[in-house]
């Protein structure tokens, strides 16, 4: 049984005790879409069954975690993988979480430390 934290929304959603639209489902991993909705409409969050702060916890979790979003980033041409530690570099849900976020060309979609960011861009 994997270890949760009773107050930890991720740990409820991949014990099946919130909703999430799920996108894929491993043994220890789950992918869900973002909610209220992602960056785009591909955008999925793969976070590990058991309870994780963070990618410098547990190594062998995290690179589970970022094994299962590699299959995922394998059905796009291009995306990004973006993961975070900490508050002051934009983590909110203190459950390590894995963005995949398909890409496109011209796409508009800023990452935070893009001129884009400044200049408008996307949702």
């Amino acid at each position: 049984m994997p270890v949760q934290d009773q107050t930890c929304v991720f740990c409820a959603v991949a014990a099946g005790n919130a909703p999430a639209t799920v996108v894929r489902e491993w043994e220890d991993v789950i992918a869900i879409r973002p909610r209220p909705c992602g960056v785009n409409d591909g955008h999925v969050l793969v976070i590990p069954r058991t309870h994780v702060a963070d990618a410098s916890v547990d190594p062998a979790v995290s690179g589970r975690v970022m094994t299962c979003a590699a299959e995922l980033m394998a059905e796009h041409e291009a995306a990004n993988i973006i993961t975070s530690r900490g508050a002051a570099a934009t983590q909110t849900v203190f459950h390590l979480h894995i963005h995949v976020v398909p890409r496109e060309e011209g796409d508009g979609l800023p990452l935070p430390w893009t001129p884009q960011q400044t200049a408008g861009g996307a949702r």
